[in-house]
């Protein structure tokens, strides 16, 4: 026999158990979807969901109100900064058990966070969890990429993971406020316990192990550069929040980060097994998405928190019923995400899809700046929060998808970990530039006037929230405008190399 005739009679053969594997994998890939969807919210949470017991937790633990912020700055600098590297090694050494160690030390975090004495035990667990959160967030995400081939199965997956991964802080306030009220604060962190043992169970149950890069090496400099550089650029962003854009600290980071994020680019050109191929970012829509998704988690941050502060001090809502006011933009998001992935962007394509959304939550976001202190809900607060679910609906779900569909098996998790370092960098950037936005505003205002005055602070502070709404909207108009520029015409097809790809 021919070696001509070998060679084909092999590929005939791992064809064949390729669509043996597809067939096999078939019954169970909604499960893992479940599965992913319940790990991702578990991340997602996190970003919020320990926000609403800040005050009681501060109370509990006695520290100042200058270190409050290293609750939340601790968890986003160790997730921005390692989610590169978290993406590459479930790449190496399988999506599994990446998953499963990610949901583990999540947990174990959570639980170490939730049983602390003092603010420096509070901060190290923090950190620890965005640090597990760096390692299971691409390996959930890449999971999916691999798993659902389907084109259309493939965007009804991922309008799933996209409407959780958009609406995930608002369930987090939610869940924040009603273990805040019922229970303890400290339950915001031991409730990732249960969550995690869900988790933990249907992976170890459902998901098989492959490593697509299982040839390639750790690219130690480039880690090292990426980790470095994510970590000064979010470090940087977050001392604008106490020490202004004038201080060293501030600017100074922000000029190293962009120092050595310019030399990972460089570095990356070179690399014999680089930790994020430059190919990644050369397609059009795939960077178009990534952007999308860096103003999005820019401008949900003046929902979320400059919202809840309303809600909360203005309008006298508990913290469980702030959570509660934000499900109606949760359920318009959700909706949209299906329309959006399912429906829209198979039909005409990205370019009409992303900059509708993004114009939609401009609206809406613009029409939020109307409230007074005498508003209601109902008619100052619920519609626009509508509008803003049913933009975001339109944007974050196809953005995820594009961002890392059309990938090679063996970049799947590199891939996924760059949208999710998009998303907390996204929200790092708006967590300092409207935080220092808002403040300004209050100060001018107070300029002047009788500063001791209630009714005169009352103004200040109303003043400092419509700004942050502005702002909000000046991001998602720019949002429209490079969505627009950016992505391509037509509807986007799979990569015919990248079609096949299923390893449960």
């Amino acid at each position: 026999m021919s070696q001509k005739t070998l060679a084909d009679g092999s590929r005939a053969d791992a064809v064949a158990i390729d669509a043996k594997e597809q067939s096999a994998a078939s019954p169970k890939r909604w499960w893992i979807l479940a599965v992913v969807a319940v790990a991702q919210l578990m991340v997602v949470l996190d970003a919020t969901i320990v926000n609403i017991a800040l005050p009681s937790a501060q109370t509990d633990l006695g520290f100042s109100n200058g270190n409050r912020q290293w609750i939340v700055t601790a968890y986003a600098l160790a997730f921005a900064s390692l989610l590169l590297l978290g993406g590459r090694i479930a790449d190496l050494f399988g999506r599994k058990p990446a998953f499963l160690v990610g949901v583990v030390g999540f947990a174990a975090a959570s639980a170490l966070g939730g049983a602390a004495n003092g603010f420096t035990m509070l901060v190290l667990a923090r950190a620890l969890q965005g640090a597990f959160g760096a390692l299971l967030a691409p390996a959930a995400l890449s999971l999916l990429n691999t798993t659902f081939t389907d084109a259309r199965e493939r965007a009804r997956a991922f309008s799933v993971y996209g409407a959780i991964a958009g609406a995930g802080g608002a369930v987090g306030l939610l869940l924040g406020g009603v273990l805040t009220d019922a229970l303890d604060w400290r339950w915001t962190l031991y409730v990732n316990v249960a969550i995690a043992v869900v988790a933990f169970a249907g992976g170890w149950i459902l998901l098989g192990n492959h490593r697509d890069a299982a040839d390639a090496k750790l690219d130690v400099p480039g880690t090292v550069l990426v980790a470095t550089g994510l970590f000064a650029l979010v470090y940087g962003f977050s001392n604008a929040e106490t020490h202004h854009w004038s201080s060293p600290l501030t600017w100074g980071f922000l000029i190293a980060g962009g120092v050595l994020l310019a030399a990972f680019a460089v570095w990356q050109t070179r690399a014999s097994h680089p930790l994020l191929p430059l190919r990644i970012l050369l397609d059009r829509n795939r960077a178009a998405s990534y952007l999308a998704v860096l103003i999005t988690g820019a401008g949900m941050f003046g929902v979320f928190l400059f919202l809840t502060y309303y809600l909360q001090l203005n309008l006298g809502f508990s913290p469980t019923r702030t959570g509660v006011a934000f499900l109606p933009m949760v359920g318009a998001l959700m909706v949209t995400a299906q329309v959006g992935t399912t429906v829209l962007l198979p039909r005409i394509g990205p370019k009409a899809v992303i900059p509708l959304g993004f114009a939609i939550a401009t609206a809406g976001m613009a029409w939020l700046t109307g409230i007074g202190l005498g508003s209601h809900y109902v008619s100052a607060v619920l519609p626009q929060l509508i509008v803003i679910g049913v933009g975001l609906g339109m944007v974050m779900p196809p953005a995820m998808q594009l961002a890392t569909g059309g990938v090679a098996a063996e970049d799947a998790g590199v891939a996924s970990a760059t949208v999710n370092a998009m998303q907390q960098v996204g929200g790092s950037i708006g967590t300092a530039l409207l935080n220092t936005l808002a403040a300004s505003a209050a100060t001018d205002y107070l300029s002047g006037r009788d500063a001791t005055s209630k009714a005169v602070q009352a103004q200040a502070t109303m003043g400092s929230y419509t700004t942050a709404f502005w702002w909000s909207a000046v991001l998602f108009a720019a949002g429209t405008l490079i969505a627009f520029l950016l992505y391509r015409r037509g509807v986007p097809a799979q990569d015919a190399d990248a079609a096949p790809v299923v390893h449960m």
